[in-house]
């Protein structure tokens, strides 16, 4: 789930692949500029042979479009997890043949010892970011194999399966395609999760498709939104606090497209703010497609066929 503020770890993530996109800015500069200063400045690169300023400068400008990359995902790590990755290929296959030529006798382990921070290092810190990210499943789907990504969805939705199997076999890259959408109706940044949460059920539950209705309670819980509320979601506004109430109806009025919408929304964004207005307003809005492309598909299930409670 990519919604609400970054917490501490999303930062670390960030922090880390900023720092070594930083680093090989720094670094190509060094060598572009200055080859023959980087030369000498790294001890152990006289051992590799005599200097020559055109290879020096080649391999800096590598250095300087992994910094490039690197630093552009940094600023939007969680969906620029792939850039991130792209970014650290070059380290990484420099780091490999750093391994190799140490295991192969090319190069002593001293010197081997004394390139590893500055060569295995900053990949190693890349790594680390991604792996944050993955194990809290903090990234956008567009970009992980389709067949992995269908075996997690299968596991965490059973009851979307075929839906989006459909979408996975349409020819033209239409699951890719839709996998950079999807993270649009998780937008959380400003709004309380509860609030999200009520408009987004509410969007969905007007729209009368049960399993998708169960998904989006499934979210609300992931993004720590407790179960006795959820289901109090599901079975209406009734019994939610006023707000909260607010939040279902707004989400309601949006998908049913009732002119109740601009005033609930006023309230709203008096209440709290126009950010949250916008972020309420894009997830009911956006939820809409998929009971709306699945009655296109005829796989829709109505709510009253579907138990409705997590």
């Amino acid at each position: 789930m990519m919604t609400g503020k970054q917490d501490f770890l999303d930062r670390l993530a960030q922090f880390l692949v900023l720092a070594v996109g930083l680093f090989s800015f720094g670094n190509a500069a060094f060598m572009i500029i200055w080859p023959m200063e980087w030369y000498v400045a790294i001890p152990t690169v006289i051992t590799t042979g005599p200097p020559n300023q055109h290879f020096i400068r080649d391999i800096g400008i590598a250095f300087a479009v992994c910094g490039v990359i690197l630093t552009y995902a940094s600023f939007n790590i969680h969906a620029r997890w792939l850039a991130a990755f792209a970014g650290a290929l070059f380290l990484t296959f420099h780091g490999i043949l750093h391994i190799y030529e140490v295991s192969a006798g090319i190069c002593s382990p001293d010197v081997f010892i004394a390139d590893a921070p500055g060569v295995l290092g900053p990949v190693i810190l890349v790594y680390i970011a991604l792996g944050i990210l993955f194990v809290r499943q903090r990234i956008a789907p567009a970009g992980l194999p389709k067949r992995a990504l269908l075996n997690m969805m299968n596991q965490q939705s059973p009851h979307e399966s075929e839906y989006m199997q459909e979408i996975a076999d349409a020819p033209g890259h239409a699951f890719e395609k839709m996998m950079h959408f999807a993270p649009a109706a998780l937008h959380r940044h400003e709004a309380p999760s509860v609030l999200f949460h009520a408009a987004r059920l509410g969007a969905t539950l007007a729209e009368d498709c049960g399993p998708c209705a169960i998904t989006a309670a499934n979210g609300a819980m992931a993004d720590g939104v407790a179960r006795s509320k959820v289901n109090l979601m599901l079975r209406g506004k009734k019994g939610l606090p006023a707000d909260e109430a607010m939040a279902f109806e707004f989400g309601q009025a949006i998908a049913t497209q009732s002119a109740d919408a601009v005033e609930l929304g006023d309230k709203i964004e008096a209440n709290y703010s126009r950010g949250v207005r916008f972020e309420l307003a894009m997830t009911a809005a956006i939820v809409r497609s998929y009971p709306a492309m699945k009655r296109g598909l005829g796989l829709t299930k109505s709510c009253s066929l579907f138990d409705l409670e997590v």
